[in-house]
This record gives structure tokens, C-alpha cells and sequence, in this order.
């Protein structure tokens, strides 16, 4: 199969791991996207590299913060890249021009604010340009039925939901015990992570997006997931947040801490199968917390339950330099080389993450597969996302609007009411 050429839409923490000052303080340090495809272009799955930003002045700066704890890292692995806008320029619309210079069959990778998802992913989708959208897919469950009638009608075109932690090895395992384990019957997810991701993110903290859309969005995917299969479908939500926190740090007045979402689920067909699910995310967590991400989760069937805690996987850290016990993911990015310095993370959930999608795109572009194959694979498409999206609007609609909200399908056509 032919190498994927992809472009790389947002320059920030998630791509590159660079978030203005330098490498971020997070776990992302040298970032997920930009790294897992410098190293699928070495090994052969992916082509060409773009990337694209809204001001072409950072780059400079972003080439070498990659060199330096990239390409100097693993054995001169190489992180040479187009770049949109000109390192000159500013221009908030440089993805167009970015779209435009690729051909059908050739993709895109978006991790930009929630807001932007919409537009850019519709772009790209009408010109058939493969799509990878980081969770969430995009805010409004219109927005998303849009987008899919869009690729749709375009055909053969890929869009898939950047849902890393369904390839988490322990959550994948408890998707597929879950089916032997009767109807559902309740979920209880927590996740968070510290006060100062909110440097990071303080430009669009509770004015473009939220917490629940940032991290509710993990456990609400993990669970439809399990219970989906099962025959169960959400049918409201109520949601309750929490301030005070953020706004005392700089945040927009209007930013909550912690979200929690109540969601009533129930089995189609059988209205006397109901369940419960509780979704929580906070990112007002203790700065000394010991770990990036706080996260894990109760499932509770019929015929037994699942706990996992990801947080802390029986792998601890002591360094002076952190002043704490630190409590490390390896599961999810491995950053150490291997034995010949090259970078060795093929394994890592989020890296798996962006391979699945490479090469589903590479298996379309072939002839060998159709996106409707990959539907029904139960990857993070479009198509199987779309109780997430709902999920998500509902519950910020919820807190606005003070009231629970619905969830209504029939004959495939979701609304909220």
C-alpha cells in the first residue's frame, strides 16, 4: 500500500508538545502526533508531513524544540515538515490553503479547539481528504450528524474520533468481558488533572469548550462502547458544575472546575432495562497530585462488575527534581529508545491510536476496504460516536438551561430535546 500523506492541523501540546514557553509541563513533553508520525514515516506508513498553525511565526521555534528532544533523542529521527502559514505570516484560515495543496486520499489530523473541529473537518471532508478529529468530535450533536452526512455522500472517506483510551489495554479488555456479563446496569467515571493545565488551555477555557467535552468525553466513549454492544442507548442527561476554582486562577468567569454528568440509559426494545451513568472530569485537581490524569472507572452488569484505576499502575517515581512521588503512564506514550536509540512506543494506546487510523486510511486509498468496513470493525468512526456527541451537548445544555435533557432516535436520526 502507498504511504498516507498527512497533514497536521494545530501546532500545539498534543502535536508537537510545545506550548509557547517551551516543552509543556504535562506528560506530552514532546507531544503525540507530531512523534507517532515521524516515526510512521520512518517506518514506511506515512508520506508526506504537514503542518499548519495560525501563526507561522512559531515555527522556528517549534522545529527546534523538536530537533532537540526529537530528532536528537531517537537516533536523528527525522522532523522535517511543511508548514502553513509562512513563518512570517498569521493567518487564522491557513488550514484552507493547507487543504487545498492535498489530493483525495491524503488526510489530516485536527487537535485545534473544540470550536474549530466543525469547519475544518467539513473542509477537508468535502475536497475527500481523510479526517482524524481529536475527542470530542466536535460540540453539537448537529454539527456531527452533519459531518457524517457530508463523507457520506462524498464516499470513501474516513472520519475517525481520536478516542485513544478504547486501545488502553486493561478498558479494551473490559469492552470485551463486559459482553459476558448481563445487562448494564451502572458506570461511575472520574478523571481530572491539575490546576496548571489551565495555563495551557486559558485562552479558551470556558469560552470555546469545557471540561466535560474535554475530559467526559473518554469515559462517556469507553462506556457506550461497552454498553452499545449490549443494546443499550442513552435517553437524558442532567449535569451539575462546579466553580469557583478556575476563575480565582484568570479563567473566563464563565469556566467551571468539575462537571458531572448524570446520564439514564436504557435497552432498546425492552424499556424496562434502564441504567445509570455518572461521568465526572475536573481540571482543578492538586498541582501535587502525583499524577497528569486522574482516571478510573466502576462498571456494575447483572452478572458482575469491573473496576479499573488507571492512575496509578503500580509504577512509582522518587526524583528530587519533582519534590514528590511521581506516578508515571507508560501504557499510553512510551517515550525511552530502544536498544539501537530509535524511538520504541509502537505499543503505547495513544500511538496505536494514530496507527489504526494511518492504516485504515492506507486500506480505503487501496481498495481494500470502505469506510462502512470500518464501522463495523467498532473503531472510534464517526458513525459509532455519535451517543458521545449527544451525550456531551445534552450535558452542557443541561447546565445552561437548568433542566434535564432528552435524547431522542428512531430509524437512525438522533435529536435532542
Amino acid at each position: 500500500m502507498e504511504p498516507l500523506n498527512v497533514l497536521m492541523v494545530g501546532s500545539g501540546e498534543y502535536t508537537t508538545g510545545f506550548v509557547g514557553s517551551g516543552a509543556s509541563e504535562s506528560d506530552k513533553k514532546v507531544g503525540v502526533v507530531g512523534l507517532s508520525m515521524f516515526d510512521l514515516r520512518r517506518r514506511g506508513k506515512v508520506g508526506k508531513l504537514g503542518m499548519v498553525g495560525v501563526n507561522g511565526k512559531k515555527f522556528p521555534a517549534i522545529r527546534e524544540h523538536l530537533h532537540k528532544n526529537i530528532t536528537l533523542a531517537y537516533n536523528n529521527l527525522d522532523t522535517s515538515f511543511d508548514a502553513f502559514p509562512p513563518e512570517d505570516t498569521v493567518d487564522p484560515d491557513a488550514y484552507k490553503s493547507a487543504i487545498d495543496a492535498l489530493k483525495p486520499g491524503d488526510a489530516i489530523t485536527i487537535f485545534t479547539p473544540d470550536t474549530t473541529h466543525y469547519p475544518i473537518a467539513l473542509y477537508a471532508i468535502e475536497r475527500g481528504v481523510h479526517v482524524m478529529i481529536t475527542k470530542p468530535a466536535v460540540k453539537l450533536l448537529e454539527h456531527h450528524l452533519s459531518l457524517l452526512d457530508a463523507a457520506e455522500k462524498r464516499g470513501n472517506v474516513y472520519v475517525y474520533i481520536e478516542h485513544h483510551k478504547r486501545y488502553d489495554p486493561a478498558y479494551a479488555d473490559a469492552r470485551f468481558k463486559a459482553k459476558k456479563l448481563g445487562d448494564f446496569n451502572y458506570f461511575y467515571s472520574y478523571m481530572s488533572q491539575p490546576k496548571f493545565q489551565l495555563e495551557t488551555f486559558k485562552a479558551w477555557a470556558g469560552v470555546d469548550s469545557d471540561i466535560s467535552y474535554y475530559l467526559n468525553s473518554h469515559h462517556v466513549d469507553i462506556c457506550d462502547s461497552m454498553v452499545s454492544q449490549l443494546g443499550f442507548a442513552p435517553t437524558q442527561v442532567s449535569a451539575s458544575a462546579a466553580k469557583g476554582i478556575a476563575t480565582s486562577l484568570g479563567c473566563d468567569e464563565s469556566t467551571e472546575d468539575t462537571i458531572t454528568l448524570l446520564v439514564d440509559w436504557e435497552k432498546t426494545g425492552d424499556p424496562t432495562k434502564r441504567a445509570t451513568g455518572v461521568y465526572t472530569a475536573s481540571w482543578t485537581a492538586p498541582q501535587k497530585a502525583g499524577v497528569h490524569s486522574n482516571q478510573y472507572f466502576h462498571y456494575l452488569a447483572a452478572d458482575g462488575e469491573i473496576r479499573i484505576n488507571q492512575a496509578k499502575r503500580g509504577y512509582d517515581v522518587a526524583d528530587d527534581s519533582a519534590g514528590q512521588l511521581m506516578w508515571y503512564n507508560p501504557f499510553y506514550m512510551r517515550y525511552a529508545p530502544d536498544e539501537d536509540g530509535n524511538f520504541n512506543g509502537q505499543s503505547g494506546y495513544g500511538y496505536v491510536s494514530m496507527e489504526k487510523f494511518v492504516d485504515g486510511c492506507r486500506s480505503i486509498n487501496a481498495g481494500e476496504l470502505t469506510p462502512k468496513d470500518l464501522d463495523a470493525k467498532g473503531l472510534p468512526t464517526l458513525r459509532n460516536t455519535i451517543a458521545t456527541t449527544a451525550i456531551l451537548e445534552a450535558g452542557r445544555r443541561s447546565i445552561d438551561e437548568k433542566r434535564p435533557v432528552g435524547i431522542k432516535q428512531a430509524d437512525g436520526v438522533w435529536r435532542l430535546v
